[in-house]
Order: structure tokens, then sequence, then C-alpha cells
């Protein structure tokens, strides 16, 4: 049913707190289960001349997001789920949904507070925007 299920992990505490379900149902359908990380370019900062400069990465440097999915597949491993990593860059609701066609998921699995799911954070919510534009079924996982 579940063949592949992908999990973008982002290292918020809805992602870990969703991390129990998705090995639940990945052992429950013997999944293929890969993990997503995107990057996401911080905006330029404007220097004392005026001109464009990238700032630091922080959380959205490569490297903590390489850190965060070794640490999300070795949680996984440890429960005797092998998972694939997929590290992207650009904008996380339109890569997570590229990412799913891709790898021809079936389900993709996500955590989320909710709060932007309703009102006026609907609109700039990522979890809303993946389940207007994924190619399969989401599972939110609140």
């Amino acid at each position: 049913m579940f063949k592949n299920v992908l999990f973008p992990v982002d290292g918020s505490p809805d992602a870990l707190f969703a991390a129990s379900t998705v090995a639940k149902l990945v052992k429950t359908y013997d999944s293929r289960l890969v993990l997503l990380s995107v990057v996401q370019p911080p905006p330029p900062s404007i220097n004392a001349g005026g001109e464009k400069e990238p700032k630091p990465g922080g959380m959205n440097s490569p490297e903590a997001v390489a850190k965060l999915l070794k640490g999300a597949q070795t949680l996984f491993a440890q429960q005797g789920i092998e998972a694939e990593i997929i590290e992207r860059e650009g904008k996380p609701s339109f890569i997570i949904c590229d990412v799913a066609d891709e790898i021809d998921a079936n389900l993709i699995i996500m955590g989320c507070r909710g709060n932007g799911l309703t009102g006026q954070g609907a609109a700039e919510s990522v979890t809303s925007r993946v389940i207007n534009l994924s190619p399969c079924p989401v599972l939110i996982v609140p």
C-alpha cells in the first residue's frame, strides 16, 4: 500500500514527534523510507555599501542539514529501519512535492502544530502548500 514513504525533517519538535508514527507505518507496510531536508537560502542582507551579501547559514546551512539528516537516519536505524537521505536547496513546499514525484512516493508524512492550517497562516504554511501541491496523499501528525 505505502511502498515509498517520504518524511521531510526540519529539526522541529513537530517532526521529531511524527517520527514514531513514521516508524510504525514503515514497519507495518515494509515501506522504503526517504528522509528529506531542504536548505532554504536566506535572503541576502545589505552591507554598508548598499550591496547584497548572503547571510550566514545557521540551521539552513548545508552542514547543519547534513547533521540533521544523519541524526534522523540514525534514529530510524536504531529501530531497525533503513532510511535513505536526500538534501535539496529551495522552497520547502515545492521541493517536498518534487521529491515525492521523483521517488514515486505513495505517502508524505509531516509533523505540524496546526497553527498554519486554518485562517490567515494557511497561505504561508509549508504544510498547507504541500497538501495542495502533493502528487500523493499527505499524512499530517499533529
